[in-house]
């Protein structure tokens, strides 16, 4: 309800692509990820979702979270100067990349921590993505976990009518990582996917979560129009009245 709300009062859009992530990142934040992880948001345009975690972890304010998307407030995709950012995203496929070298620096430095990188499906379309998913596994970065958002969706239809990515799974093992799937809604699988990292010592893992875009919200769910969709005073008091259902 905060990343709808915070959206709603900047008349942003994007909030399909919020909500598709809206579970897996309360497993990280309030679950998984300990002391020295650290999270990258590569879909930048899920922003939104991201700083709703933050502020419920007390690394944003209210008053931080209330200039979402305002001028001189929280930017539509997050940048590294905002607290609990790792790095500026805007342009999709860079993040694996930053994950890979973050990841690397943690191996090096014998820090035993984690780097959790999520990128959604439309973004795999980029070349960027695949050049770091060869190098991860021959750095052997068994403390990386990328993750999938897959909602099927991106921001012109469907991603198989797009490019086709299927199939996704057998693509990230034949580039040498650890391959598991999830509901990516279900708190409790997520939760026991996550328990598991590394699936194999020595090999990066990856996570496809199975989504839907704009979970919750009849208006925008598992429609293209989530992407982009800005809501007005009636829509937002409806889409609210159906995430208190949930």
């Amino acid at each position: 309800m905060l990343t709808l709300d915070i959206s709603f009062k900047a008349k942003t859009g994007h909030v399909g692509s919020a909500l598709s992530i809206k579970d897996i990142l309360t497993a990280l934040y309030f679950s998984v990820m300990g002391r020295g992880d650290k999270f990258i948001l590569s879909k930048g345009h899920a922003a939104a979702s991201l700083y709703a975690a933050l502020y419920k972890k007390g690394i944003l304010s209210e008053k931080e979270l209330d200039f979402f998307g305002q001028d001189g407030g929280l930017c539509e995709h997050p940048e590294a100067v905002t607290p609990g950012v790792e790095m500026t995203a805007g342009s999709l496929g860079h993040g694996l990349a930053f994950g890979v070298g973050i990841a690397h620096g943690q191996k090096l430095l014998k820090i035993k921590s984690r780097t959790f990188v999520l990128i959604s499906d439309g973004e795999c379309d980029e070349g960027s993505i695949w050049e770091a998913a060869l190098l991860a596994p021959q750095l052997k970065l068994d403390n990386l976990v990328a993750i999938v958002d897959y909602n099927r969706w991106q921001c012109f239809g469907r991603t198989k009518e797009v490019i086709n990515l299927d199939p996704l799974g057998d693509k990230w093992s034949a580039f040498g990582w650890e391959v598991k799937s999830v509901d990516g809604h279900n708190i409790s699988d997520i939760l026991k996917i996550f328990s598991r990292i590394p699936f194999r010592k020595g090999k990066p893992s990856l996570i496809i979560a199975k989504t839907n875009s704009g979970k919750g919200i009849p208006l925008i769910e598992n429609k293209l129009i989530g992407h982009y969709k800005v809501f007005s005073e009636d829509e937002y008091k409806l889409a609210r009245e159906h995430l208190e259902k949930l």
